[in-house]
C-alpha cells in the first residue's frame, strides 16, 4: 500500500551552486563610446573620388618629373659654360615648365588633401562604430595630425592602424604591411620634398640649382610611389569597411 505524501508547507530548496545559465543573465548595459557619438555612413564615393584625386597627384608629378629633368639639362649646360641665345632660350623655357609644374603639383595636391581626410575623418568614424574601444588616439587627431610639427611623423599611422584593425574582419586582425610602406614613402617623400625646396630655394650658381634639381627629382619619385600606395590603402580600407557594414551587427567588434 503506498503511503500518501506529507501534508504541510514544503521546506525551501537549497539554490543551484555554479555558474548562472547564460540566458538568464542580466542584460549588461551598453558601454558609452569614449569618442562621441559615431555613426555608419558610406566611404565608397568619398574613396574613389579620393583615389581618383590622387592619382592627378601622380600625372602632376609626372608632369613636374619632365620639368625637373628639362632644368636639370640646362643647369648643366650652362654650368658648363655654354653660352649663347639658344641656351638662354632653353632656360627660359625651362623655367616656364618648371614653374607650371610647380602650380600644378599644388592645385592637385591641395584638392586631394581636402578629399582625403573628409574620406579619413569617415573612416575613422566608422571604425568609432566597430569598435569603439580600439583607438589610442583622440577623434580630434584625425585631422589635426596630419599638421602639427613633429607629431604628423607618427600620428595619423597610428590612427590609421587602429581604424584598419577595427574594420577587418571580425576576430580577425589584418597585417599592417600596406600601411607600413605607404607610410615610410610618404614620410621620405616628405623629408626629401623639403630639403630639395629649401636647396632650391637657397641655389645662386646654376651648379647649385642643378644640384637642388637633382634633390626635387629624388623627391617627386618617392611622392609618386607615395601615391600610389595611398590609393591601394584606400580603396583596401574602403573595401573593409563596405564589406564589414554589410555582414551586419555580428561585425561590430565591441
Amino acid at each position: 500500500m503506498t503511503m500518501p505524501p506529507p501534508q504541510g508547507p514544503v521546506p525551501p530548496q537549497p539554490m543551484p551552486q555554479g555558474p548562472v545559465a547564460p540566458h538568464l543573465k542580466a542584460p549588461l548595459p551598453p558601454l558609452a563610446s569614449p569618442h562621441g557619438a559615431a555613426w555608419l555612413r558610406s566611404p565608397v564615393a568619398l574613396g574613389k573620388a579620393t583615389a581618383a584625386l590622387l592619382g592627378l597627384v601622380i600625372a602632376a608629378d609626372l608632369f613636374a618629373l619632365w620639368a625637373d629633368n628639362t632644368m636639370f639639362e640646362v643647369t648643366g649646360a650652362l654650368a658648363d659654360g655654354e653660352v649663347g641665345d639658344a641656351v638662354q632660350r632653353r632656360a627660359g623655357h625651362a623655367d616656364s615648365l618648371y614653374a607650371a609644374a610647380g602650380y600644378a603639383q599644388t592645385a592637385t595636391l591641395v584638392a586631394a588633401v581636402v578629399v582625403y581626410l573628409i574620406w579619413f575623418l569617415r573612416v575613422r568614424v566608422n571604425a568609432e562604430v566597430f569598435n569603439p574601444f580600439g583607438h589610442t588616439k583622440s577623434r580630434t587627431w584625425a585631422g589635426w595630425g596630419w599638421f602639427v610639427p613633429v607629431v604628423n611623423l607618427w600620428f595619423p599611422r597610428r590612427i590609421m592602424v587602429d581604424i584598419w584593425d577595427a574594420s577587418g574582419p571580425a576576430g580577425a586582425r589584418s597585417g599592417h604591411g600596406l600601411v607600413n610602406t605607404w607610410w615610410t614613402f610618404w614620410i621620405i617623400g616628405l623629408i626629401a620634398d623639403r630639403a630639395g625646396f629649401t636647396a632650391y630655394r637657397k641655389a645662386e650658381t646654376a651648379q647649385e640649382i642643378q644640384d637642388a634639381v637633382g634633390q626635387v627629382i629624388f623627391a617627386d619619385l618617392f611622392d609618386i610611389v607615395a601615391a600610389g600606395f595611398a590609393i591601394l590603402v584606400v580603396l583596401k580600407l574602403t573595401r573593409m569597411q563596405d564589406l564589414k557594414a554589410h555582414e551586419g551587427p555580428g561585425a561590430h567588434g565591441v
